[in-house]
C-alpha cells in the first residue's frame, strides 16, 4: 500500500481514539425509563433528535428536553447528561502519544461526528492525560455540531476535503464505522476500516 502519496491522515476520534461503548448509553436511557432506546439511537443509527442535535440543529437545552419527553419518568438534565455521556471512555494514551509523533511528519487532522455535550466530556477526559488540547495533535478539527455538517454525507467529506487543501487521493481517513467508510469512498478518499483489534501503526502501511 505504500507509495501512494498520502500526504496527511483523517481521523475519526470516537471509537478511534477514544474509547466508545454505545450500549452503555442505551442501557442508560432505558434504566431512565425510555422506550425503545436501542431502536431510537445505536452506533448505525439514530433518531431524528440525535442528527440535529450533532449537526448543531438544535441547542443541548432543546435536546435534553425533547429526551425528557420522551419518557413519563420525571429526570433532571443531570440525569440526561449522564446518560448521554455514558458512552464515553478514556483516551489510550499510547494513541495519543503515537498521533503526536505521527504529527510531526504527517499533517493529521480529526473529524468527528459529535455534539456539543460530548464535545466537553471528551475534553475532560483528555485533560485527565499529559494532552490539554486535541489542537495540540490535529491541524485543524472538524466537529459535525460546529461545521452543520456530518459523516457520512459526501458534501461532509468533499467540504472538509477543500479546506483541509489536499485532494481526495492525497488522505487516509481512518473510522470505526462502516457506513462513513463507505461515505469516504465515494469522494476518492483512501480509506482504513478501523475494526476491534485494530493498532493505529497500520497506518505505516500506508505512507
Amino acid at each position: 500500500m505504500k507509495n501512494r502519496n498520502i500526504k496527511a491522515v483523517l481521523f475519526d476520534l470516537g471509537g478511534v481514539i477514544i474509547e466508545v461503548d454505545y450500549r452503555k448509553t442505551i442501557e442508560a436511557f432505558t434504566e431512565l425509563g425510555i422506550k425503545d432506546a436501542n431502536l431510537i439511537y445505536n452506533q448505525f443509527d439514530q433518531g431524528p433528535i440525535f442528527d440535529e442535535y450533532e449537526i448543531g440543529g438544535i441547542s443541548s437545552d432543546t435536546f435534553i428536553k425533547s429526551i425528557q419527553h420522551k419518557t413519563n419518568t420525571p429526570m433532571t438534565s443531570i440525569e440526561i447528561t449522564g446518560a448521554w455521556n455514558a458512552m464515553i471512555g478514556s483516551y489510550p494514551i499510547d494513541k495519543l502519544d503515537y498521533i503526536m509523533k505521527l504529527s510531526q511528519k504527517t499533517p493529521c487532522f480529526l473529524l468527528s461526528n459529535t455534539n456539543e455535550i460530548h464535545l466537553r466530556r471528551v475534553n475532560e477526559e483528555l485533560s485527565k492525560t499529559k494532552y490539554t488540547s486535541l489542537n495540540l495533535l490535529f491541524e485543524k478539527c472538524y466537529y459535525s455540531h460546529v461545521i452543520g455538517k456530518r459523516k457520512p454525507h459526501v458534501d461532509t467529506f468533499e467540504w472538509v476535503l477543500k479546506d483541509m487543501n489536499y485532494k481526495a487521493e492525497e488522505v487516509l481517513f481512518i473510522d470505526d464505522s462502516p457506513q462513513h467508510i463507505k461515505g469516504a469512498k465515494k469522494t476518492g478518499i483512501n480509506t482504513l476500516h478501523f475494526r476491534k483489534g485494530s493498532h493505529l501503526k497500520e497506518i505505516e502501511e500506508w505512507l
